[in-house]
């Protein structure tokens, strides 16, 4: 890929890591909320079932903003983090932050499907043997679910290398720092002669995502017969 330009690289570069991160950081909560959403019942269970797929329906801008108001440098929470130096406001962990959450739905969605699907009586048959409730998720419920948890963070990670709104909205776009692939895209075509810069990191992405889907479907039928095996 030696066609894409130094800055092209970069906003790749820094697309990958930003995606990374937001999934590697998500997913121990998609699991957890996957897990109470699918077998425990509580009070407020749809209330949180709501707040989890709130990003699916609202304007990116709008997770952006909020983002903005609560991790901000002058918001109470950003304004903590930057005085012990941990601010995330317009730096790429502040990136990553805001792609975990928009993809935060599509992980928690996948997984919760998935162990929706295992039947309840093979975790309690483990745990009339004896097994703890925590090793019982552990070698039952986690080895049945991971077609669904491999295909969330696939999803999770694809939607994370896509999103535009809420990122440049929280960190801004600048060169470097916190300029993901669609924000270069974006910048691109304000200036003159960045169409094709522009067209080329739109291959990038098409061919990211079309890859996401084949790896999530391959990597699922994979698991899928391997555990049905």
């Amino acid at each position: 890929m030696d066609w894409l330009g130094p800055e092209e690289w970069s906003a790749v570069a820094l697309s990958v890591k930003v995606s990374f991160w937001a999934v590697v950081a998500s997913l121990p909560f998609g699991l957890l909320t996957a897990y109470a959403l699918a077998r425990w019942t509580f009070p407020g269970k749809q209330i949180l079932n709501g707040l989890v797929h709130l990003p699916l329906i609202l304007p990116p801008v709008v997770t952006g903003y909020l983002l903005l108001l609560t991790f901000g440098p002058r918001a109470p929470v950003g304004g903590f983090l930057e005085a012990i130096g941990l601010g995330i406001a317009f730096r790429w962990t502040g990136a990553a932050l805001a792609a975990a959450i928009m993809g935060f739905p599509l992980m928690v969605r996948a997984m919760r499907l998935s162990i929706e699907a295992i039947d309840p009586r093979l975790e309690e048959a483990a745990a009339t043997l004896g097994a703890s409730g925590g090793r019982v998720f552990v070698t039952v419920t986690v080895p049945l679910m991971l077609p669904g948890l491999l295909t969330g963070a696939i999803l999770a990670f694809a939607k994370a290398m896509g999103e535009f709104g809420a990122t440049i909205t929280f960190v801004s776009n600048i060169p470097g720092q916190t300029q993901t692939l669609p924000s270069a895209i974006y910048a691109f075509l304000q200036i003159p002669g960045g169409e094709a810069s522009a067209l080329r990191l739109v291959v990038v992405s098409i061919i990211v995502a079309m890859g996401a889907l084949l790896v999530s479907e391959w990597a699922s039928r994979r698991v899928a017969a391997r555990v049905g095996a």
